[in-house]
């Protein structure tokens, strides 16, 4: 029903909601970019220096990922145009999976249009009543919406204590009655965790997790959208990292762990969607369960063109990967300089510095979002993240960095941090 104005009881409410947001400085708002977005960014008609993007290889704006997406698409055209079990299924796809898994040293590679897709998709077709998933507390939202709605048990565990993932895989039974049907089935367990936390940067225990979840007849689930691309010897991500092969990444002779790896295309690729990695049967099962990919509409294939070619430039230029290095530490030394704690004291403002992000805590939503705003006035766009993102108290700026950063471009925006930070006023 509408009052005399034209609004609806709902909208009523929801402007009450958002009169709340806003006070609460907790509003969100859009910018809409012009052209490429890379390192460099224009907004509005003004360029900015960008740290704050998942670019971390410098790939989203080169030009040859955008020309091999361009020859696609001119002999494919804009969209596969159903989901990949009728029509939408296109060589590109084959291409790029069968890259992956190369790549990765895995037997069988899936696509997925996005990195929510695919941890929904895998979580609901592995998991339901009468299973179990253990997950560390900070996972990213997209771990914690799809084990909800698996219908598993849901146990969370604090952020990174091994200790008490221990403890619940110790208090799992091993049989249990799923999905409501008469035959027993033996439960189902998925330890799950990112990678790369993306709010914090620091860096899952793989190896511990991995060891205890074998040790508890338990499967290990990993999310590295964050590490796929940046960790590793060869950029094969924290599985390379932590359960590195003798032969290097594109070697299948390993066992591989975890038994579950995901990852996105939209980060360190540049390009757009989300892969899982696993076994034959993982594969084939997802084929036939997941149903946020038998119900979506197959990603384009010009898109998995792009990401087969950004993969192909991974491989060939390793230095990209070191010219990140470098720029982290660079930014990590500023920022001590500054005054935020180093990564190895309690409660640090700095992440690990092995990951390109790097997030300076500022406590009240209020203080971080000042901040941002000052950095943008001087030309640097480092976006402010606050609750519900992260608890209450911890908003922060998240700073991410580029291999194609420069020296110049980081040394500018520490020293407006610098400035902006002797402006700001104090903590209450």
């Amino acid at each position: 029903m509408n009052d005399r104005t034209g609004h609806s009881l709902l909208d009523r409410r929801l402007e009450v909601e958002l009169a709340r947001i806003r006070a609460a400085d907790l509003y969100r708002v859009r910018r809409a970019v012009s052209g490429g977005h890379g390192v460099d960014i224009e907004v509005e008609g003004r360029h900015y220096v960008n740290f704050c993007s998942n670019d971390y290889l410098g790939l989203a704006a080169d030009p040859r990922p955008a020309a091999a997406a361009q020859r696609v698409l001119a002999r494919c055209g804009t969209g596969s145009g159903a989901a990949a079990l009728i029509t939408g299924y296109d060589v590109e796809h084959a291409r790029l999976e069968e890259a992956l898994a190369d790549f990765l040293g895995r037997p069988r590679a899936l696509l997925f249009s996005s990195g929510w897709a695919a941890n929904l998709g895998v979580l609901r077709a592995l998991l339901g009543r009468g299973d179990r998933l253990i997950a560390d507390e900070l996972n990213h939202a997209s771990l914690i919406d799809g084990g909800r709605l698996s219908g598993a048990e849901y146990v969370r565990v604090l952020h990174r204590d091994i200790a008490g993932f221990e403890r619940a895989l110790d208090a799992l039974g091993e049989i249990g009655n799923r999905d409501g049907k008469d035959e027993k089935w033996e439960r189902r367990t998925l330890v799950v965790t990112d990678s790369v936390f993306s709010m914090d940067g620091d860096v899952a225990d793989l190896p511990s997790l991995s060891q205890l979840a074998r040790a508890h007849g338990a499967a290990l689930m990993v999310d590295d959208a964050h590490g796929f691309g940046v960790l590793g010897a060869n950029g094969g991500g924290a599985a390379e990292h932590f359960f590195p092969s003798p032969s290097g990444a594109g070697s299948r002779s390993r066992v591989p762990s975890p038994d579950i790896y995901i990852a996105t295309l939209g980060k360190s690729l540049g390009a757009s969607g989300a892969f899982v990695a696993g076994s034959e049967a993982l594969i084939e099962y997802l084929i036939q369960r997941a149903r946020s990919w038998v119900f979506s509409t197959a990603p384009p294939p010009a898109i998995a063109a792009a990401a087969c070619e950004s993969l192909r430039v991974l491989r060939a230029e390793p230095e990209r990967r070191q010219r990140l290095q470098d720029n982290i530490r660079r930014f990590h030394d500023g920022a001590r300089q500054l005054g935020f704690a180093a990564p190895d004291t309690p409660q640090s403002p700095i992440a690990n510095p092995a990951t390109p992000i790097q997030p300076l805590l500022l406590g009240e939503a209020a203080r971080a979002l000042a901040l941002s705003r000052a950095l943008f006035e001087r030309g640097y766009w480092v976006a402010a993240i606050r609750p519900p993102t992260v608890p209450a108290g911890t908003s922060r700026l998240r700073v991410t960095l580029s291999a194609t950063h420069t020296a110049m471009q980081i040394d500018g925006l520490l020293a407006a941090l610098g400035d902006a930070l002797q402006r700001l006023p104090a903590a209450a």
